[in-house]
């Protein structure tokens, strides 16, 4: 099939790195992995950071001249045979793909969309019953998460859905790791302010209870917060904590490769590429029990999810795969395998061409 893909809230190719633009990649190279062909149907970036109603028509009136610069070039050209919209929501509506999709009768999907009442004020009311009528309209809505899929139950009772487990692309984990540091920790994350710093600002309270461990941490990431961040970890031992900034995400799997354990508190994850990389290099995850989280964590089994907000537990998750390695040599093993038999590129793949092999053609 030729395949229109179009992210409104973060094109594939945006220059800043991110756990959306990468599922973005993702998708892509899956579709065209069962031999689609796929093309970038509109770089517009379509993202609300505030409610404002300026901002909210000014990007409408971008839309609209998107949707008929692409109307001219599938005049021209021949329409695709299905678009695909990844994660619309109500930020970042997809203001193009459900008129042109209505217009040429294109089938018309969705990945990873997302609806929740609590957000029902003002204008977002307004954004979120854009995304309610693009979910009614499409042939197939892919959930990756039973979250995400029960708020569009909720809000949507007749939507088509189908579920895609969240994965990653493997090849760079395929060798089988070097045995990192046990007792070095890892966690690679942006640097913003909201569930990242909350997140950042947990991690901190936490190491502070087990100062008596003789642990080391490796930390990834950067951005706007960065000084915020690192003010919440000034009370800890300044040579303990190695800050790598952002580094590119292929020099990633060698961080991870060199760490024993991974943490991320997790507030507000959608479920968390980073998870999937840290198991794929044989390292378990100590996070919450929290949003997305356990899609893509095993409790017990390749990590430890703690109760939400429990710094003492999340504390205590740390120390128990500090002061017992074979447990966390199990879990690395376990993790890996996960990973790389159930979440791979390959078996996400499949899964995706079953699901829109069940499309009706236009």
């Amino acid at each position: 099939m030729r395949i229109a893909f179009y992210a409104p809230l973060k094109s594939p190719n945006h220059p800043v790195a991110s756990g959306d633009r990468q599922m973005a990649r993702m998708l892509v190279k899956a579709l065209e992995h069962v031999g689609h062909s796929v093309e970038l149907a509109s770089e517009l970036r379509f993202y609300l950071r505030e409610p404002e109603s300026k901002s909210f028509d000014a990007l409408k009136i971008e839309a609209r001249e998107e949707a008929a610069r692409l109307t001219k070039l599938w005049d021209r050209d021949g329409k695709p045979d299905l678009w695909f919209s990844y994660h619309p929501y109500y930020k970042a509506p997809d203001l193009i793909g459900p008129e042109l999709a209505s217009a040429f009768a294109v089938p018309y999907v969705t990945a990873e969309a997302s609806y929740s009442r609590r957000r029902n004020a003002g204008l977002w009311a307004d954004t979120q019953a854009l995304v309610a009528r693009a979910i009614e309209q499409a042939a197939l809505n892919i959930c990756f998460t039973q979250r995400d899929r029960q708020g569009l139950t909720d809000a949507i009772p007749d939507a088509a859905l189908g579920m895609l487990s969240p994965f990653i692309d493997t090849s760079l984990f395929q060798e089988l790791p070097a045995r990192g540091c046990p007792t070095r920790l890892v966690t690679v994350a942006m640097m913003r302010s909201g569930d990242k710093v909350e997140s950042y600002r947990m991690l901190a309270q936490a190491l502070g209870r087990i100062g008596h461990l003789p642990w080391t941490m490796s930390v990834v990431g950067d951005g706007p917060a960065r000084d915020e961040v690192k003010a919440q970890f000034a009370g800890l031992p300044a040579d303990r904590i190695e800050w790598l900034g952002a580094i590119e995400p292929a020099a990633v799997p060698d961080v991870l490769y060199g760490g024993g354990i991974y943490l991320w508190p997790g507030y507000g994850e959608a479920y968390g590429v980073a998870y999937l990389e840290a198991q794929a290099a044989g390292l378990p995850v100590v996070a919450q029990d929290i949003a997305g989280v356990p899609e893509v964590v095993r409790n017990g089994q390749t990590g430890f999810l703690t109760p939400p907000g429990d710094v003492a537990a999340f504390a205590s998750a740390i120390e128990r795969l500090l002061a017992h390695n074979d447990e966390r040599t199990v879990m690395a093993a376990e993790a890996r395998r996960f990973i790389l038999e159930e979440r791979s590129l390959g078996t996400a793949a499949a899964r995706l061409a079953e699901l829109i092999s069940k499309i009706p053609a236009s």
